[in-house]
C-alpha cells in the first residue's frame, strides 16, 4: 500500500484547488479520475467532497443549512492584512473608561449600569475622576448594556464573586401569635417607609460563643438599606440597633416586617411599634421569599463587605460600624437597583420583566409622598459626595478589617470579602 502524503495547509490547497478545477472541467472521464485521486491526496479531502468541490469551483452555489443563503465556492475575496471590514466604535479608550467606572459602582451587570452612566459620568467629571473628550461621552452614554458586558467579559471573570453560608435562629415564643402575619392589604408598597429586616450572624461558622451580627433593614419601595453590627442576636441589644437604624432612614418608618426570631418577635419590640405607630408585621415560617428584599441585600451589602469571618470583640465591632457609615452613603447614592414589575409563567418557564436601574436616591426624589425638605437635604449631601473616595475608604477599612481578624489566635478559614486593591 503507497504511503499517504503529507496534506496541504489552507493556503496551498486554495492555489492547488484553482489549478485542479480548471483542467478538472476540460478532461474526459478517465482523467477526472486521476485528477480527483491526486487532489484528494494532496488535501485530505473526502473524495465525494473533492468532486463537488472542483466541479462548482467559481460558481455561486444555494446551500440550503436552517434557511437559504449563496456560497461562492474557491474565488475567494483577498482582504488586506490588519484591516477590519467594520471599523472597532468602542475602542481601548472608551474600554479603560468604562471598564473604571465598572469598578467604582463595585462591578454591577450591564441592564444596571447602562441607565446609570448619564447619572455617574458627570459626577465623576466633577470630581475629576475621570477626564474624557466629547466624543468618549457620547459613546458612553449610548452605549447599551449587551455591549457593555461583551466588553467586560474577561474582567468579570476576574473578579467573581461566590457566594455560600446559611444562618441559624431560634424561634420566637408565645408572643408570636400576637403579632400578624405579614399580608399586602395592611402595606402600602408603594411609597417608603415600609422595612423589611434581618439578623446577618457573623461566626465564622462556629456557631459557639458570643458574637456579632449584622442588623439589616431595607425598604420595599426605594430600596434604600440601612445596617448596623451588634454585639449579639439578644433582644436589648437588636432593640438598640433598630432605634437607631429608624433614626438614619431619610423618611419616617409606617411599617416594619421580621422573621419568626425571638430577637424580633418581643413584647418590647411589639410595644415600640405600638407607640410609633409603625405596623409590625412577621413572615410565615421557613418562607424565605416573604422577607426577599432584605434577604438579597444580606449577600449584596452585608456580606460582600464585611465577608464569612468570625468578628467578636469591641474593635471589630466598632471598625464594622465605622465601614457601615461609608457603606450606607456609597450603597444608597451611587448603586442603581431594578424592581421586578411583573412575573409570568408560562408552563414552566417563568419571564421577569424589570424596570430601568435607579438608585435608592433616585427613587426617593420620584415619590411624591416624600417632603420636599427630606429631597433638598438628600441633593445637598448628593453633590457633596465623591463615588471614587468613598469607595477607597471602604476597601481599606475592608483590609484593616479583615487583618484584624486574621491576626486573632482564633478565626474560622471560611470566604472573605474580596480584596479589591484597583482603589488603594
Amino acid at each position: 500500500m503507497r504511503k499517504r502524503e503529507k496534506v496541504l495547509d489552507m493556503e496551498g490547497r486554495y492555489k492547488l484547488g484553482k489549478i485542479m478545477a480548471v483542467r478538472y472541467k476540460k478532461a474526459r472521464k478517465k482523467e477526472r479520475g486521476e485528477i480527483l485521486e491526486r487532489f484528494t491526496e494532496a488535501t485530505g479531502y473526502n473524495r465525494c467532497y473533492a468532486g463537488w468541490l472542483l466541479r462548482n469551483w467559481g460558481r455561486k452555489v444555494v446551500i440550503y443549512n436552517k434557511g437559504e443563503r449563496i456560497v461562492f465556492i474557491g474565488e475567494r475575496k483577498e482582504r488586506q492584512k490588519g484591516i477590519r471590514k467594520r471599523p472597532i466604535y468602542y475602542d481601548k479608550k472608551v474600554l479603560d473608561v468604562l471598564k473604571h467606572i465598572w469598578l467604582v459602582l463595585d462591578c454591577p451587570c450591564g441592564k444596571r449600569l447602562a441607565p446609570y452612566l448619564r447619572e455617574v459620568v458627570p459626577v465623576l467629571e466633577r470630581e475629576e475622576e475621570i477626564v474624557v473628550g466629547r466624543e468618549i461621552r457620547e459613546k458612553l452614554l449610548s452605549i447599551s448594556a449587551s455591549s457593555i458586558d461583551r466588553m467586560l467579559k474577561e474582567e468579570k471573570k476576574i473578579w467573581e464573586i461566590k457566594k455560600k453560608r446559611k444562618g441559624y435562629t431560634k424561634p420566637g415564643g408565645l408572643v408570636k401569635s400576637q403579632i400578624p402575619i405579614r399580608t399586602f392589604s395592611e402595606w402600602n408598597e408603594k411609597a417608603p417607609g415600609f422595612v423589611e429586616m434581618d439578623l446577618v450572624d457573623h461566626s465564622g461558622g462556629v456557631e459557639r460563643g458570643i458574637f456579632a451580627q449584622t442588623l439589616d433593614m431595607t425598604d420595599v419601595f426605594t430600596g434604600w438599606t440601612e445596617t448596623i453590627a451588634v454585639e449579639n442576636k439578644s433582644q436589648h441589644y437588636v432593640f438598640i440597633g433598630i432605634d437607631k437604624l429608624r433614626a438614619r432612614f431619610p423618611f419616617p418608618l409606617l411599617g416594619i416586617d421580621s422573621d419568626n426570631g425571638s430577637e424580633f418577635i418581643n413584647n418590647h419590640l411589639q410595644k415600640y411599634c405600638e407607640k410609633y405607630r409603625i405596623t409590625f408585621t412577621r413572615a410565615r415560617p421557613y418562607k424565605k421569599n416573604d422577607s426577599c428584599y432584605v434577604e438579597q441585600k444580606n449577600y449584596s451589602v452585608v456580606r460582600k463587605a464585611v465577608g464569612y469571618l468570625r468578628y467578636e470583640t469591641e474593635a471589630e465591632l466598632e471598625l464594622m460600624n465605622l465601614l457601615y457609615t461609608k457603606l450606607r452613603l456609597y450603597t444608597n447614592f451611587f448603586q442603581p437597583q431594578m424592581k421586578c414589575r411583573e412575573k409570568t409563567r408560562i408552563g414552566s418557564k417563568v419571564i421577569k420583566r424589570y424596570d430601568k436601574a435607579k438608585t435608592p436616591y433616585q427613587r426617593i426624589l420620584e415619590c411624591n409622598s416624600v417632603d420636599k425638605k427630606i429631597k433638598q437635604n438628600l441633593k445637598n449631601l448628593y453633590n457633596s459626595l465623591n463615588p471614587v473616595s468613598l469607595k477607597r475608604e471602604i476597601v481599606h477599612l475592608q483590609d484593616k478589617l479583615y487583618n484584624m481578624a486574621m491576626e486573632k489566635p482564633f478565626y474560622h478559614r471560611k470566604k472573605v470579602f474580596k480584596n479589591e486593591t484597583a482603589y488603594k
